[in-house]
């Protein structure tokens, strides 16, 4: 099934919500191309690296997240077996390996389909979302990349919750 809609005109350019948004929140981003900005936000764990890139075919404004964790080509079939487990869980975005940099990362994008401008809550929950799920899940990408546990074991002690005071 093929249909022929065009791209609706749009009041200005979604990447530019990002940048204002950015702006706001005194985050020191780049804007090498009209289409894309990136900037980094720090964690509890690590630094994360988001980058929002306009796809005008798509009529999507794609969202990635990455963080400094790359897998060894030993632990690549262990990281996809968790990418797999973590990915069942969540209602919004997914997991992936970059494959080219073998880079952990989240991504998911808004359709903004018939000339829809995202707002500035939208890009924020977008991060505030893509973060929460890097931090949630990071211990588990660890236990499986240095620590050699298998996908359930760190799933498991990841997610391990404790109850009570020490």
């Amino acid at each position: 099934m093929t249909l022929a809609l065009e791209p609706a005109r749009r009041s200005e350019h979604p990447v530019d919500v990002v940048e204002r948004l950015a702006h706001s929140l005194e985050w020191r981003f780049e804007r090498d191309d009209e289409d894309e900005l990136s900037f980094s936000v720090d964690g509890g764990w690590t630094s994360y690296h988001l980058a929002f890139t306009w796809l005008p075919d798509l009529e999507a404004l794609h969202m990635a997240c990455a963080f400094d964790l790359k897998v060894p080509k030993d632990r690549q079939g262990e990281v996809l077996a968790l990418l797999a487990l973590i990915n069942e869980q969540l209602w919004l975005g997914h997991f992936d390996v970059w494959t080219k940099d073998k880079v952990i990362m989240f991504r998911q994008a808004l359709m903004l389909t018939g000339g829809i401008s995202p707002n500035a809550h939208q890009c924020e929950a977008a991060v505030t979302h893509a973060v929460t799920a890097c931090e949630r899940y990071y211990q588990a990408f660890q236990f499986v990349v240095w620590a050699g546990k298998n996908a359930r074991e760190a799933l498991d002690g990841a997610m391990f919750e404790t109850e009570g005071h020490a």
